[in-house]
């Protein structure tokens, strides 16, 4: 539970930080947390009005931390930042950004 929490607050708190990197497990436990505290604040928000409002706030400040997380992740991995866009073609794009952010980290100088 320590690096879910850890690694959540990281990202928050390097939510500007598009330089250095961001290793694999720092990437997926915050994608992880991100995940689970989408689903929780929408399954409550069926029962509760205010929890809507604020399931409508959490995802698109979500996008925050997450952009330069990824942006870092790629970096890792040894990709340039344009990478990211690979993600806007329809499920092949996807598909191939995963794939990306799941490559071992690079021991290459920084791109």
């Amino acid at each position: 539970m320590e690096p879910l929490i850890h690694n959540f607050a990281e990202a928050w708190k390097r939510s500007f930080d598009y330089a250095g990197r961001s290793t694999r497990p720092e990437y997926w436990w915050f994608y992880l947390a991100n995940f689970i505290i989408g689903l929780v604040l929408g399954l409550v928000s069926n029962a509760s009005e205010f929890f809507g409002w604020v399931l409508s706030a959490y995802l698109p400040a979500s996008i925050v931390p997450t952009l330069p997380l990824t942006i870092r992740r790629l970096r890792d991995a040894g990709k340039a930042w344009p990478w990211i866009f690979i993600g806007l073609i329809p499920i092949v794009g996807t598909i191939w950004l995963i794939v990306l952010l799941c490559q071992p980290s690079a021991l290459l100088a920084p791109v």
